[in-house]
């Protein structure tokens, strides 16, 4: 019997998707061969996180009271449906919270660190052949790419958040499909921050980078999504944030049609004549 084409489709779908979900792995394992970077790359991730941290404590401290803040035409309700409405508020609060919570602490952990995921990066791209007409930028240069690609990226991510917040008070939806589509945006949202290093590396700006993500879009939603739902595991952004930097660089290369096999180090696409979105 012939497959069906949207059989065909499906499949290459899952098959790249699972191929991005293995790039967070490699990165694990090439990052983790340096002890050095290893402890270098946590203590960034390490000051952000005891940031949100406290921060995320705040929030769950006050959901109650932040709940019943933005349903005030529920004062009057009995208790029974005004007590269910803001037990449905305080979720969508913390689901918000924690959707830009991961966004946002990738973001400034990246900004904190930026000369030690840089290093990181570099480590990976010279495993694999390294990068031809590499774009030299001061530190200060970069720095200030670096918050403005991320002020953008924030703001955007909020833009998405807010419809998502408001799903999340639709009974069953908000508590079924905006979880998934909330791992599926923040991971998208994760992906675009952490290929920043290796894009800047190569002169390339954001909207180079969106164009280059957005032709492989099942490859970056299974390492972005991978990444997300590890990042919401207790500590596990602090441990795996530099990882996450490797296996973008490995993602990175991939969509620039860029080896990131140590068996097929053939020259890769020079910056003048990079074609995102072709490979």
């Amino acid at each position: 019997m012939p497959v069906k084409p949207g059989s065909r489709r499906v499949g290459s779908f899952l098959s790249e998707f699972g191929s991005g979900v293995g790039l967070l792995f490699r990165g694990l394992a090439v990052y983790g061969r340096s002890p050095l970077l290893v402890l270098l790359g946590i203590v960034p991730a390490m000051i952000s996180g005891a940031l949100y941290l406290a921060g995320l404590g705040t929030l769950v401290y006050f959901a109650d009271e932040l709940a019943a803040l933005i349903t005030p035409f529920a004062d009057d309700w009995s208790d029974g449906p005004r007590q269910l409405l803001r037990l449905v508020a305080g979720f969508a609060l913390l689901g918000l919270g924690g959707l830009l919570g991961v966004v946002t602490f990738t973001a400034i952990t990246l900004v904190i660190g930026d000369p030690f995921y840089e290093k990181i990066s570099e480590r990976v791209e010279e495993r694999f052949g390294g990068v031809p007409d590499e774009v030299e930028l001061s530190f200060w240069r970069s720095l200030r790419r670096s918050i403005a690609d991320a002020a953008r990226l924030l703001g955007r991510s909020v833009l998405f958040g807010i419809p998502l917040f408001v799903a999340g008070f639709v009974p069953l939806v908000g508590q079924f499909v905006v979880p998934v589509v909330a791992a599926m945006v923040g991971g998208w949202f994760l992906a675009m921050g952490l290929v920043g290093v290796p894009f800047q590396r190569r002169g390339l700006r954001l909207a180079q980078r969106q164009r280059a993500l957005r032709a492989r879009r099942p490859l970056t939603l299974g390492f972005g999504v991978a990444v997300f739902l590890c990042f919401l595991i207790p500590l596990g952004a602090v441990l795996l944030t530099p990882a996450a930097v490797a296996g973008a660089t490995l993602l990175a290369r991939r969509t620039l049609d860029q080896p990131t096999d140590r068996h097929s180090r053939a020259p890769a696409t020079s910056t003048g004549t990079a074609s995102p979105g072709t490979a």
